[in-house]
C-alpha cells in the first residue's frame, strides 16, 4: 500500500485495539515488576496512548504528539513505563514513512527524551542503557520508515514511466497507421484518376462504360473520404526509417507471410472460410498487420508450437483468428515497440471500429481473434465483381 495513502480505517483500528490490548495485559505484570498496580487513570492513559494510532495514516505527526502526551503523563503519575511504549514506536514509524527525514528526526528526538524521562523518574541505576535501547529503537524505526518513503517514491515513478512509455507507445503506432492511410488514400485517388480518364475518354463512344467508371469512382471516392476521416483523428508523426515506395501488404500476400513464417521455424496452418472477396485496402492492411504481429509473438514467445490462422468472410464484416498450442504469451512481454505489438494491434482494431481479444485459451496455447467490420460499398463491389 502506498504510505502517503491513508490506510483503511477499519484495518488500523484493528491495530490500535490489539495494542491497546496487550499494553492492559503486560500492565497486569507491573506489581511483579516493582511497580503500581495499574488503576482507572492508568487505564485511561494507556488507552490515550495507543488508541490515537487508528487515525495515524491521516495525521501522522498529530497522533505522535498525541500519544507521546499520554506516556508522558502516564510516566510522571509514576506507573510502568514500558507499558506505553507500542503505540510510539508505531507513530514514530508512521511519520518516517510519510514524512521527511528531518521530520522524523525531530519526532525520534522527542521520544528518546521521554525515554530518557522515563529512566530519571524511575531512579534506574543505569541511564546508558536507557539512552542505547531509545537510540537503538529510534533509529531502527526511521531507517525502515525512511525505506518505506523511498521504496514508495521508487514505485510512483515507475509507474510514471510506464504510463509515458506507454502514451509514446500509442502515439508512435497511431502515427504509422497515419502514414499507411496516407497510403491508402492515395490508391483509392489513383482509381479515381483512372477512372475518370476512361470516362472522359468514352463518354460518347460507350455510355455503358462511361456510366460504370463512374460508378467506380462513386463507390471509391466514398471509401476515400472514410480514410480520411479515420486519418484526420490519428496523429502524425515522421519516421525516417520507415521504407519508401513498399508495396501496400493485402490478405492476398498473406501466403508470402506464412512462407516466411515457417522458413523461422514455426508451423502454421491456413483456413478459409466463407467466399473471398476483395475488401477496403485499410480493412485489408489492418487484418493483415495483426496476423504479422500475433505470428511474431508466437515465434518469440511460444516456444515449440504450432499456428492456425482463420480467416472468415461474413457478409458484412471479416474475423480473423490466430491461434497456437505453445507455452502462451504473456501480455506483459509483447513488443510495444518498433513492432508494433498489442497496443498496436488494439489502436488498429479500434481505428477500424472492430474488435480484438487476446488471451490464453482453455484447451492450451494462445489465441488473438480480431473483427473489422466491412462497407456496404465494398461488400457489394466484391460480391458483384467477377474474380
Amino acid at each position: 500500500m502506498h504510505p502517503r495513502t491513508p490506510r483503511p480505517l477499519v484495518v488500523d483500528t484493528l491495530i490500535a485495539t490489539a495494542m491497546a490490548v496487550v499494553a492492559v495485559l503486560l500492565g497486569q505484570e507491573s506489581r511483579s515488576q516493582g511497580w503500581p498496580d495499574l488503576d482507572a487513570r492508568a487505564y485511561v492513559l494507556v488507552a490515550l496512548a495507543h488508541l490515537p494510532v487508528a487515525l495515524r495514516g491521516r495525521w501522522p505527526v498529530g497522533v505522535f504528539a498525541a500519544v507521546q502526551a499520554a506516556a508522558l503523563v502516564y510516566i510522571t503519575l509514576g506507573y510502568w513505563p514500558v507499558v506505553c511504549t507500542f503505540g510510539s514506536m508505531l507513530a514514530l514509524y508512521t511519520v518516517a514513512s510519510v514524512r521527511p527525514v528531518r521530520t522524523a528526526l525531530a519526532c525520534a528526538a522527542c521520544m528518546t527524551g521521554v525515554w530518557a524521562y522515563a529512566g530519571v523518574v524511575s531512579h534506574t541505576p543505569s541511564m546508558a542503557s536507557v539512552l542505547g535501547q531509545a537510540l537503538l529503537y529510534c533509529s531502527v524505526l526511521v531507517w525502515f520508515g525512511h525505506l518505506a518513503r523511498r521504496s514508495a517514491e521508487l514505485t510512483r515513478r515507475l509507474r510514471a514511466e510506464q504510463a509515458e512509455r506507454a502514451r509514446r507507445a500509442v502515439a508512435e503506432e497511431r502515427g504509422r497507421i497515419a502514414r499507411e492511410l496516407h497510403d491508402v488514400v492515395a490508391h483509392h485517388m489513383s482509381v479515381i484518376s483512372v477512372q475518370a480518364g476512361l470516362a472522359r475518354f468514352v463518354f460518347d463512344s460507350d455510355p455503358g462504360k462511361a456510366r460504370g467508371a463512374l460508378g467506380t469512382i462513386a463507390d471509391t471516392s466514398g471509401e476515400a473520404l472514410e480514410e480520411l476521416r479515420r486519418m484526420l483523428q490519428v496523429l502524425r508523426e515522421e519516421d525516417p526509417e520507415a521504407p519508401e515506395g513498399a508495396p501496400m501488404p493485402t490478405l492476398a500476400r498473406l501466403g508470402d507471410l506464412l512462407e516466411r513464417v515457417r522458413s523461422g521455424g514455426l508451423r502454421v496452418d491456413l483456413a478459409v472460410e466463407g467466399t473471398e472477396r476483395p475488401l477496403p485496402p485499410g480493412v485489408e492492411l489492418c487484418a493483415y498487420r495483426v496476423v504479422q504481429e500475433a505470428l511474431t509473438n508466437v515465434l518469440k514467445h511460444a516456444g515449440p508450437a504450432r499456428a492456425r490462422v482463420e480467416l472468415s468472410y461474413g457478409s458484412h464484416g471479416l474475423t480473423v483468428r490466430v491461434t497456437d498450442d505453445g507455452e502462451g504469451v504473456n501480455p506483459d512481454r509483447v513488443s510495444t515497440g518498433a513492432g508494433h505489438g498489442l497496443i498496436g494491434m488494439r489502436e488498429r482494431a479500434k481505428l477500424y471500429g472492430g474488435t480484438i481479444s487476446v488471451g490464453p485459451r482453455a484447451e492450451g496455447g494462445y489465441q488473438v481473434q480480431l473483427t473489422l467490420p466491412t462497407s456496404a460499398a465494398n461488400t457489394r463491389r466484391g460480391d458483384d465483381r467477377t474474380r
